[in-house]
């Protein structure tokens, strides 16, 4: 089941590769449950809340939680993915909840677990696939 919808986001497309380059510059930072800082440490969906806090209007209220980030983004088809998309799984047995950001030949960066760091990872890994739930935008289209 869908979170409940939020505002969307509708960021500036411009913004995409961006979002990509820090995104990619944060690869080796350490996971943190909770974490959302360089200095702290990632966990997934506070790795995505600090790629777009970058972006030129850092000021903007961004979601928080994987859900969240969910609910304030809409469905891109699998043809349409663009790098800068956020992609997002079930690793838990709950819906949404993991996600990454996609940076193009089927790969993502994300925070993925305690003892883990942010890492580039490929939607085609098999633990990735049989958990991937599909790709949402935040970008206006």
């Amino acid at each position: 089941p869908m979170p409940p919808s939020l505002p969307l986001l509708d960021l500036d497309p411009a913004e995409r590769e961006a979002a990509v380059a820090q995104a990619m510059l944060l690869v080796n930072t350490p996971y943190t449950y909770g974490g959302n800082t360089p200095q702290g440490g990632f966990d997934c969906s506070g790795l995505i809340q600090y790629v777009f806090q970058q972006l030129s209007d850092g000021a903007r209220r961004l979601p928080r939680s994987t859900a969240q980030w969910a609910a304030a983004s809409v469905p891109v088809d699998e043809s349409a993915l663009q790098r800068g998309d956020l992609v997002f799984f079930n690793t838990s047995g709950t819906p949404f909840s993991h996600m990454g950001l996609y940076v193009g030949g089927e790969q993502f960066v994300h925070a993925p677990s305690t003892g883990g760091t942010v890492r580039k990872a490929a939607l085609t890994e098999r633990y990735f696939a049989t958990r991937y739930l599909g790709a949402r935008r935040v970008f206006a289209a």
